[in-house]
């Protein structure tokens, strides 16, 4: 119920992570209908870029001011802060304050005189501004290190290298927000280099008990999560798609047309697989580099046939072996026999 600075830097990173979620997820997908020709209606969901760029904005964002408050002159308190958020965070649609010039908020009771709120993408979070700006401050980050360099025991001394005397930076240390903005920045350039997994879990009830479900709870973790945009997106796409070359090696043997080699474009080569195996034409598109299936039970069908052919494969390459083998065998007894019978027929 109290939340405070460190809860602030948890739900933004948090904002960071649902906005990667988005872009990869909702905003992609349905670009890459676009860029591969496929008719697609657009589907509205919320993006979320604009309460990261509430909280992160190198001007007006609320870190940027928490620290233009940290290194001014004069005296500088959390009432002083709330005050600048207040001022110039007032006209924004995600924050509330008690004391915001906006004139929609001056009513509101709920929130008490040292606290804001914002409206982040999972719902409303009110915010407690005490200690706000000696918890960005950090003061005790440079003697903390000095003293730890000093330590005897080598680990301790190894874990704080900026305490060293020969390295000492007089610049002021960066403030625990700029620190954590840069790292999530670093994370979040990280993850766009990769193609991410996402897992959702859902939390059924809060006792931790088995076969009990809290509907409130389950629906408002599915509302949060980003789930109802997601499935919504999904159902109106594709489920699976892949690129023509690796579809038709990997189902080519489920046509005679195409097995075993196919001379001609991937394309052409999957268009008379899908005719010959007869799939309905609302289950698939073709897309300018991909061939795209709606249904997963499309993809199990091409699957399970996949497998029986793989058996039947599997079968005649052993029929063919066992044979060879045999007449090999045979071949090479019949050679003996004749070459037996002949050394006898000699001394007989």
């Amino acid at each position: 119920q109290d939340n405070s600075f460190e809860q602030f830097i948890i739900n933004y990173c948090n904002e960071k992570l649902q906005q990667i979620f988005i872009d990869l997820t909702l905003k992609e997908e349905q670009e890459e209908y676009i860029r591969e020709g496929i008719e697609w209606t657009h589907i509205e969901y919320f993006n979320n870029a604009i309460i990261c760029d509430l909280i992160e904005n190198s001007q007006t964002g609320i870190l940027a001011m928490l620290d233009e408050e940290c290194l001014r002159p004069g005296t500088v308190t959390d009432d002083t802060f709330l005050e600048k958020l207040n001022q110039i965070c007032a006209k924004h649609q995600h924050f509330e304050s008690r004391m915001s010039k906006c004139s929609r908020f001056l009513s509101d009771t709920s929130l008490p005189h040292s606290c804001f709120r914002i409206q982040h993408y999972a719902g409303k979070v009110m915010y407690q501004v005490e200690g706000f700006v000696d918890k960005n401050n950090d003061l005790l980050y440079r003697d903390l290190s000095q003293a730890m360099w000093k330590a005897t025991h080598s680990l301790i001394k190894t874990l704080f290298p900026e305490g060293n005397p020969d390295k000492i930076n007089l610049k002021r240390p960066p403030t625990a927000g700029s620190q954590l903005k840069a790292s999530v920045a670093t994370l979040m350039k990280n993850l766009q280099t990769k193609n991410p997994n996402y897992i959702r879990c859902i939390k059924p009830n809060e006792k931790k008990a088995a076969n009990v479900f809290n509907e409130a709870l389950v629906c408002h973790q599915i509302r949060y999560l980003g789930l109802l945009e997601n499935v919504r997106v999904r159902r109106a796409g594709y489920a699976f798609r892949q690129a023509y070359e690796p579809c038709l090696e990997r189902y080519k043997m489920l046509c005679k047309q195409t097995w075993p080699h196919w001379n001609g474009p991937a394309r052409a080569g999957v268009e008379v697989l899908f005719k010959e195996l007869g799939i309905p034409e609302e289950e698939f598109s073709f897309g300018r580099s991909k061939i795209f299936i709606r249904n997963p039970r499309t993809l199990f069908r091409l699957e399970e046939l996949r497998k029986q052919r793989l058996e039947e494969l599997a079968t005649l390459i052993a029929k063919i072996y066992r044979g060879w083998k045999c007449r090999t065998r045979f071949l090479l007894m019949k050679k003996s026999q004749i070459v037996i019978s002949s050394w006898y027929r000699r001394y007989a």
